[in-house]
């Protein structure tokens, strides 16, 4: 199952990580304005990274302990961010979502390589 847990937040984070390089102007729409958009797309880029990194690790079939701590720690990353400056109105509060899917991702790696 751990192999699935891989995929799916490889998939999640490939797709959200391309989003703002493919489309900003959408991107902004459901998030809200940016002002350095090159930070966003980069953010993305290293975002859709990790997310390929997860996708290869399900279809070889090889996730190590290194590819765990990476995935945990990108969602976990992201998840005090999102809760952190949506909560303090630096961003908007549909990053909440976000940091409910995050809080998600980690309760899975926690479940499949520590319970």
């Amino acid at each position: 199952m751990e192999y699935y847990w891989s995929l799916l937040q490889g998939v999640f984070y490939f797709i959200t990580g391309l989003w703002p390089i493919i489309s900003i102007k959408t991107f902004e729409k459901v998030t809200g304005p940016k002002i350095d958009k090159w930070l966003v797309k980069t953010v993305g880029v290293l975002i859709a990274v990790v997310g390929l990194a997860l996708i290869i690790a399900f279809i070889r079939k090889e996730i190590s302990f290194e590819m765990v701590i990476v995935a945990a720690g990108c969602a976990l990353g992201l998840m005090l961010i999102d809760i952190i400056y949506s909560l303090t109105g630096v961003i908007s509060k549909i990053y909440l979502l976000d940091a409910a899917a995050e809080f998600v991702l980690i309760i899975g790696w926690v479940f499949f390589n520590f319970i």
